[in-house]
């Protein structure tokens, strides 16, 4: 029994480039346009999940209206949570606290902002929700619409990457991630790139 897991990262929201954890922005003209580029007019999918912070939903509820696929919402998949970084970007915060930014990079188990998520806690979270897509739809393949941050904590739950080292995968916007599933045996497929044809 095979099950496949696409990951999706949003487009681009308004605003650009910054820590935006749960600050709920909405993708922007050109964060669309990444998206719709991804997937193209492809849909293999058997459903699809979705984070349900609107500059992911609002792409997946566009898609599996167009397609006809069941959409499902879990908060679990919701990005973590940045506390005082929220909504400010790598400069502003660097401003403020130099080095601070390199620090979290290098050690994000344990140079975190004031007041986010646990890492582990976020990785809890996410793993649930990872382990309910592979029971509940055994054998489909699903698409998961989410974040830089969830897809990380996708690689360390199936590929058992160390969290202090989840920080050092790149995940661009609207890039796409497939990892399979045979038994308890995980794969990547592909890592940051998308179905629409080049």
């Amino acid at each position: 029994m095979t099950t496949t897991l696409d990951l999706l990262r949003h487009g681009e929201p308004v605003g650009g480039r910054k820590y935006r954890g749960q600050i709920d922005d909405p993708l922007s003209e050109k964060g669309w346009a990444q998206m719709h580029a991804a997937v193209g007019d492809t849909a293999p999918w058997t459903r699809i999940v979705s984070s349900p912070l609107q500059r992911c939903r609002a792409f997946a509820e566009i898609l599996a209206d167009r397609h006809g696929l069941l959409l499902t919402l879990d908060e679990r998949l919701a990005e973590v949570g940045f506390g005082v970084w929220e909504g400010r970007s790598a400069a502003e915060i660097e401003q403020d606290a130099p080095g601070a930014v390199a620090r979290f990079k290098h050690d994000p188990v344990n140079a975190r902002p004031e007041g986010a998520e646990p890492l582990a806690e976020f990785h809890g979270r996410v793993a649930a929700a990872l382990d309910a897509i592979l029971a509940q739809h055994p054998d489909e393949h699903v698409l998961l619409v989410g974040h830089a941050g969830v897809i990380r904590m996708a690689f360390a739950w199936a590929l058992h990457v160390p969290l202090a080292h989840a920080y050092r995968i790149e995940v661009a916007n609207a890039g796409l991630t497939r990892l399979r599933f045979d038994g308890d045996r995980a794969s990547l497929v592909f890592h940051g790139g998308s179905l629409a044809p080049r």
